[in-house]
This record gives structure tokens, sequence and C-alpha cells, in this order.
């Protein structure tokens, strides 16, 4: 099994390897929530069942192929900071790095498939995939939970399909999600009016980090919201169209940026790189909101192929928890400050000034191949 300090120590396949659309779509995730019949949800079940349950899933999980080698850990062995590290790389949920007995996580070695046991649901896995990748993170999933079927007993109903803890889930208990990158159509003030639309159509826009979470970095989740009377692929090819064109009004965007308010786009990637390289003070909204605006220069060629996937490992190294297993002790928000500010200097103190000759047009889906830069 994977120690959590090898986990620690390589960024997660998405961060590094991108994907289709991956300027703007940073990741595709497909979750499924299953339930075993006879046990209650976990919100009403007590300790000795959770501890059962997570004792006849946990065996099941483990023997899958992709989990060879995995991180497997009982949320009790892991400290409140070890949890909050897992909650930053998106692996589990808040609300589940708040549980403990009967409660674990486990994931894969390239951190692109992760299973809550006990969250609000007795199984939530995961899939994610770099770039606009929604059907290759079902098909992933959707073999999983066939093979998990043969070994659990699931809770189905041949009316309401999987029967789930929150409502709002029951049927085919998938929730499909895009995290986009909307730079551009936050600086145009169209944001809002995509959201809305969004919204008209029965899908949810939600912060980084999901429900009720702020929209730092100019990322936004975008996800289905019902799960019954729809087939699995139904679901996802709807999302998929939505996210083609919400790609389509960010590009759109960006070029009308580049017409009409190109200096004002200079001077944001300009302040954003001589802040991100100087400072010695910086908050973590800071510097999530001032690395969006370097990412967006990397979209628009104004730095070096390979740019993109360093921001996309910094937008998680530097936040809270990650700085504090780095200096290997508790620190106050000051000390996080200053932390935070010395790594953004040493991870980009080779990258070049923005090149304005290169602000022309946006560089469409995945980055050139290189190495990025450090």
């Amino acid at each position: 099994m994977m120690r959590f300090s090898t986990l620690l120590r390589h960024p997660a396949d998405w961060m590094k390897k991108g994907g289709p659309e991956s300027d703007i779509v940073m990741t595709s995730r497909i979750r499924l929530a299953r339930n075993l019949r006879k046990y209650p949800f976990p919100g009403w079940s007590k300790k000795e069942h959770r501890i059962e349950i997570l004792d006849g899933i946990r065996p099941a999980i483990e023997s899958l192929d992709e989990m060879d080698g995995a991180f497997s850990k009982d949320l009790t062995s892991l400290s409140s900071i070890q949890k909050q590290v897992l909650v930053e790389r998106h692996l589990i949920s808040r609300e589940h790095a708040a549980k403990s007995h009967g409660c674990a996580a486990i994931m894969d070695r390239r951190q692109n498939i992760s299973i809550m046991v006990n969250e609000e649901d007795h199984l939530r896995m995961q899939s994610i995939q770099g770039g606009l990748n929604l059907q290759e993170a079902y098909r992933m999933l959707d073999g999983m939970d066939s093979r998990l079927d043969k070994q659990l007993d699931y809770a189905f109903d041949a009316n309401l399909g999987y029967l789930t803890a929150c409502p709002t889930n029951l049927g085919t208990g998938m929730r499909a999600s895009a995290m986009v990158h909307l730079p551009a159509l936050v600086l145009s003030d169209q944001i809002n009016p995509v959201i809305q639309a969004v919204n008209k159509i029965g899908l949810a826009v939600r912060g980084l980090y999901g429900e009720g979470t702020e929209a730092l970095a100019n990322l936004f989740q975008v996800s289905n919201q019902n799960t019954l009377g729809e087939r699995e692929e139904e679901i996802i090819a709807r999302l998929q169209k939505v996210i083609e064109q919400i790609i389509e009004h960010e590009r759109n965007a960006r070029f009308k940026l580049i017409e009409d308010r190109q200096e004002m786009l200079r001077d944001q990637i300009g302040r954003a790189y001589a802040v991100l390289r100087h400072a010695h003070i910086i908050t973590s909204k800071e510097s999530l909101n001032l690395l969006s605006m370097l990412r967006l220069g990397a979209d628009l060629q104004c730095f070096p192929a390979g740019t993109r996937s360093t921001i996309d490992v910094l937008l998680t190294e530097i936040q809270p928890a990650h700085l504090q297993i780095t200096a290997g002790k508790k620190l106050d928000p000051e000390q996080r400050d200053s932390m935070r500010a010395e790594i953004l200097r040493a991870r980009l103190k080779t990258l070049p000034e923005p090149s304005i000759l290169s602000l022309e047009e946006p560089r469409d889906g995945e980055e050139d191949a290189t190495t990025p830069t450090s």
C-alpha cells in the first residue's frame, strides 16, 4: 500500500498531463453514489454499523486491479492536516474529512480514482481526468462499479434505481462535472449571465471545492443536478454539450479582450507576474486569483509551453494544508502567507517576463508536452 508521504510527493496525473480543451477545462469528474442493502445510511448508522460496512467494502475495493498499490487509510489514522490535504487535492470532500470511525479514503497511485467509504453514502467513487474527458472518466468508473456490484449487495430498486441518502442522487447515483477556468468571462463581466443560463437548464455551478464554496482562481464546477429518469450516457452527453458552449463563450471573450482591451489584459497578466515573482507575503485568495491571470497568460502564449502545468500544480501546493505538511508543523496564517510567497518565488524564478509579441490569439486545447517551468 502507498504511504501518505508518497502520495504527497506526486501530483495527480491530471495536473501534469492535461487533456482535451485543458486551456479552459481543467478536469472532468464522474462520481457514483452506492449503498449496501440492509444497512442504514451513514448519517443514521451507529459506529459499529459503519465499521462493519467498512470491513465488508474495503477488501472488495482493494482487490480491484486499479487499486494495486493504492493508498488506503481509515480516517482515524490521518491527522486533520493530512485529511485537509486530501480535500485540497479534491480526493475527498470537506464533509468526509470531518468524519472518523468506520470511514476511510482509498485512491489509486495516480490519484485519478478515489473512493470515500461512509461519507453521505456507504460508497462514493470518483474518477478525475484532465481536460474535457467525461466519457473516459465514466468508462474507468463504470468498469469498477460493475465488478464491485458482483461482490457487494447494492441497495437498488427496479423503479427508483440506486437508493441514496440524498433524494437528488436517486436513480443513476451519478454526478458528472467539469472544472472550468473562465477568467475572460469574469474580466468582461459576462460570467453571471452564463451562470444563470446554465442554472436555467437544470445544471449547477459551484465554486472551487463544490457546494457553498467561492469561485477562487476563476474556477467553476459545472455539474448535473438530477440523476433520476435519465441514463448515464444522456446525462454526460447533455453536460458535454453545455461545457462545449461554455468553452466557446470563454474563447470568444478572450478574443474580444485581445481586440478591445489588450492593454488591460497585458496589465492584468503583468501585475500577476510581478507580484507572484517578488511578493514576500501573500494570502491564499490573492495568490490563487493571480495564478489564474498567469494561467490565462500561458494560454495566450505570453509564456513558454509547459507553464500551464506548473501553474496547475501550484494551485494545489500553495493551499494551507499542503504548506503545513511541507513545513512539518502547524503554521499560523502569517507564517503560511510568508511560506506561500517563498514557494511561489522559487517555483517561478526562471519564468521569463510575459511576451507582448505573443499576445495575439489563445492557445487551444492541450499544451505542447514540454517540461514545465520550475
